[in-house]
């Protein structure tokens, strides 16, 4: 049984930093390219920023260029996104998912930022 569990949601102030984790089970972790979305109030999802299955190859929404890091540990079966210089339209609920033939999400965790 494949699961996706992301970690490191939480309230934050306004040009804070986060650090979400997301670990997978049951499937072969380092064949899976993987992605995290965000999925804010009232609006539809969205691609926040991706990696390649080796982690050679990254890219992300204009919005977050600059602030935020995605990168994988596929020794831990685990992606992370550094977010840094959060903004209060950062809020939302992030999911990861893995995508190799089939794609594989993640239940989310919640990111609020606000003072």
């Amino acid at each position: 049984q494949v699961q996706l569990v992301e970690s490191g949601g939480g309230l934050v102030q306004p040009g804070g930093s986060l650090r979400l984790s997301c670990t997978a089970s049951g499937l072969t972790f380092n064949v899976y390219a993987m992605s995290w979305y965000r999925q804010a109030p009232g609006k539809e999802r969205e691609l926040v920023a991706g990696i390649t299955s080796s982690g050679g190859s990254t890219n992300y929404v204009d919005s977050v260029k600059g602030r935020f890091t995605i990168s994988r540990d596929n020794a831990k079966n685990t992606v992370y996104l550094q977010m840094n210089s959060l903004k209060p339209e950062d809020t939302a609920v992030y999911f990861c998912k893995a995508l190799w033939l089939r794609e594989f999400w993640g239940q989310g965790t919640q990111v609020t930022v606000s003072s």
